[in-house]
């Protein structure tokens, strides 16, 4: 105990370090849309990794945008627990019309906030975790058990880096996502885009629409504009049915959403519209899986359609998901809850009052991260890091000074602990 309370100490006392670190990583402009730009940042953190001991493994999500995995074997892992640690470094993106106090990228300390783009979400989390396991590496401390550091990329626009990094096989009995959460431990909801189309198979000139829509007019064609409003009609009375017949612990009831966010029809104002495609985003709760939700949308709305004589004819295609909100226009997070009696979740929660003086706050995130991934390959995991939603993406972005210290010495409590104590689970 000793010990800890002098690492504790050190953070205090090195804590210049810290916001430099935090600095260093800022400086990376590696705002997401356009993305294809964190490599540099990317190389950064390995090579911080490499000087405390990890070895790296580095590959492309997509051109310009890397991913980097660090690995540290442990003293017993045959025995002892796994850990990932993961992160993105991938930021919001920045608009021209922004009127910023400081300069986004250079890191702007006051006495109680440090600002610059990205502070909140989410190099605070990455900067923490990076200086605790340089502490702990300082000091000789070692993990008993494998631990590995994934930085990300693409979160921001729903490339699943995160994922990359289970399909490359990388697994552990415990994962703790350093993402925005203001030190609550929160699991999450879940969230799956798609494209709901109307085709028609021909095409008529708007001359032709008064023979659609008046008796006798013999034309048995339709907008599909007017007919995606049915579309979304039906989608409404589903998003109804949800909020009063399904609820979550921890979410604010009716939270299980279906926004029709997108809408692209039409081709002409000559022309009736001839195609229409709406894309939507719906949240639902860990207790679900995307595949049943979608299953769920498209029963409900094949009766919608049986209820039209075009529709039944033409009914819609469905697009759901994807890799990448720029290429595809498309993305899945997954959801995840936590589980309080999970041996490494009670070292967090213990880590957190011993450094804050408070019991740790449980919650679920009204938002979605890639800790949906890590949970979706089998592992038990944690979102758990610095920085409030109302920060993240805004302009002036900022992280709370102390609280980013806190969690700093909160990490170096919570791997002290399982650096020494971990067990492997079955």
């Amino acid at each position: 105990m000793k010990e800890l309370t002098e690492l504790l100490s050190e953070v205090e006392r090195r804590e210049n370090e810290l916001y430099q670190l935090l600095s260093d990583l800022i400086s990376y402009p590696t705002v997401s849309p356009p993305a294809r730009n964190t490599t540099e940042a990317q190389d950064y953190v390995s090579d911080y990794l490499r000087k405390i001991g990890f070895s790296i493994e580095q590959w492309e999500l997509y051109p310009g945008d890397s991913i980097v995995a660090g690995t540290k074997l442990g003293r017993d892992e045959d025995n002892a627990g796994s850990l990932i640690l993961n992160g993105h470094l991938d930021v919001a993106a920045i608009e021209e019309n922004e009127q910023w106090d400081f300069d986004p990228f250079t890191c702007a300390v006051t006495e109680e906030k440090i600002y610059g783009r990205g502070t909140a979400d989410m190099k605070g989390g990455m900067a923490g975790i990076l200086f605790a396991l340089k502490l702990l590496y300082e000091w000789g401390i070692e993990p008993l058990g494998t631990v590995y550091v994934q930085s990300a990329a693409g979160e921001e626009v729903g490339e699943a880096g995160t994922k990359s990094c289970c399909e490359n096989g990388y697994h552990a009995d415990l994962a703790l996502v350093a993402d925005t959460s203001n030190c609550m431990i929160q699991g999450q909801g879940g969230v799956i885009t798609g494209w709901i189309i109307l085709q028609s198979p021909e095409t008529f000139h708007d001359a032709s629409r008064r023979s659609m829509i008046h008796a006798g007019g013999g034309v048995h064609g339709a907008s599909t504009i007017e007919k995606m409003m049915k579309i979304i009609s039906g989608l409404q009375e589903l998003e109804k049915h949800w909020a009063i017949t399904k609820s979550s612990p921890g979410f604010p009831p009716g939270s299980n959403t279906i926004n029709p966010a997108v809408i692209e029809g039409g081709r002409h104002p000559a022309f009736i519209a001839d195609r229409c495609g709406l894309w939507v985003t719906v949240h639902y709760y860990p207790e679900e899986n995307y595949n049943d939700i979608v299953h769920e949308i498209e029963e409900h709305l094949s009766h919608v359609v049986q209820a039209d004589p075009w529709l039944r004819e033409h009914p819609p295609a469905f697009q759901w998901g994807g890799n990448s909100m720029i290429e595809e226009k498309g993305e899945i997070f997954p959801s995840f809850s936590v589980d309080r009696h999970h041996t490494g979740v009670e070292m967090l929660a213990h880590a957190h009052e011993l450094v804050n003086q408070t019991p740790v706050q449980f919650s679920m995130s009204p938002t979605v991260t890639d800790g949906g991934w890590l949970a979706e390959a089998g592992i038990p995991t944690i979102l758990y890091g610095p920085g409030t939603l109302e920060q993240a993406h805004a302009v002036n972005e900022s992280i709370d000074r102390i609280q980013l210290l806190q969690f700093t010495k909160t990490m170096v409590a919570f791997l002290y602990r399982w650096f020494l104590n971990s067990e492997k689970k079955g």
